[in-house]
C-alpha cells in the first residue's frame, strides 16, 4: 500500500482531543508507524495553560502509549515540581508521534526522526495546539523547538527567552530532558538540570504574571 505523504490525510474533520486521539491511532503519514508499536499522543487537560513539546516517543513511552513515561519522563516531573509546576496541569505531547529507533543488540535506541518526518507529523502538533490553545508553549529540546520556531532556531543560542511564534505569543524553548540525561558527565548533567529547571519556572512565573493581569482586567 503507497504511504500517505502527511498527517493531514489522517485529521478527523471534527476537532477535539479525544476525536484526534482516535485517529492519530491508525496515522500512516510517514513510515514510522511500521516499527512503532504504537502512536503516542499527547496528554493532559483541554484546559492547560502550558504546553510542552517534546522530540519523539522513546522506547518506554512506546511501550505504553504515553508521552514522557520513561527515565526522561521522570526527570520532567522532577523538573516541573521543582519549578513549581504540576504534571497533572500541563498539557505534555511531542512533535513526532512514533518512535524512531534503530536496533543496538537486543536494545531500541532512540533515532532522531528526519525532517521529513516531523513535517509529515506537524499537522498532528497543530491540531492538539489549536484545541487546547494554550497560552504559554515550551518546546524541549531542538527538534520540538526548530518543528514550531523554524530550522534556524538554535537552543544554544535562545534557550530560555520568550518569543512569539504562531503558535503562542509566548514560546519557550529549553533542554529536553533525555539530554540532561545523556550529558557527559555529572557537572554538565548538573547544570543543564538546572537550566531547564530555571526555564520551566520561567514559564510559571510568566503565566501567573498572564493570570494577574486577566483577573485585573475583568475587575
Amino acid at each position: 500500500m503507497a504511504l500517505k505523504t502527511s498527517a493531514a490525510d489522517f485529521l478527523p474533520k471534527r476537532l477535539n482531543l479525544a476525536a484526534l486521539r482516535r485517529a492519530a491511532a491508525t496515522c500512516q503519514g510517514c513510515d514510522l508507524y511500521l516499527h512503532a508499536t504504537q502512536t503516542v499522543f499527547g496528554r493532559g487537560p483541554r484546559s492547560a495553560s502550558i504546553m510542552l513539546v517534546g522530540e519523539t516517543p522513546g522506547d518506554q513511552e512506546d511501550l505504553q502509549g504515553e508521552p514522557f513515561v520513561g527515565p526522561a519522563g521522570r526527570l520532567l516531573d522532577e523538573a516541573c515540581e521543582d519549578a513549581g509546576l504540576s504534571r497533572e496541569d500541563l498539557y505534555v505531547t511531542n512533535a513526532v508521534k512514533h518512535f524512531r529507533w534503530e536496533p543496538r543488540g537486543k536494545r531500541r535506541l532512540h533515532k532522531k526522526p528526519s525532517s521529513r518526518q516531523i513535517h509529515a507529523c506537524q499537522p498532528w502538533l497543530e491540531a492538539e495546539i489549536k484545541v487546547v490553545a494554550p497560552q504559554i508553549i515550551v518546546c524541549l529540546g531542538a527538534t520540538a523547538a526548530q518543528s514550531l520556531l523554524g530550522a534556524e532556531f538554535r537552543i544554544s543560542r535562545m534557550r530560555g527567552e520568550f518569543v512569539e511564534s504562531p503558535w503562542s505569543k509566548w514560546t519557550l524553548a529549553t533542554h529536553h530532558p533525555s539530554a540532561v540525561l545523556r550529558a557527559p558527565d555529572k557537572n554538565d548533567r548538573i547544570r543543564k538540570r538546572g537550566e531547564l529547571v530555571d526555564d520551566l519556572h520561567l514559564a510559571a512565573k510568566k503565566l501567573q504574571a498572564l493570570s494577574r493581569r486577566i483577573r485585573k482586567t475583568v475587575s
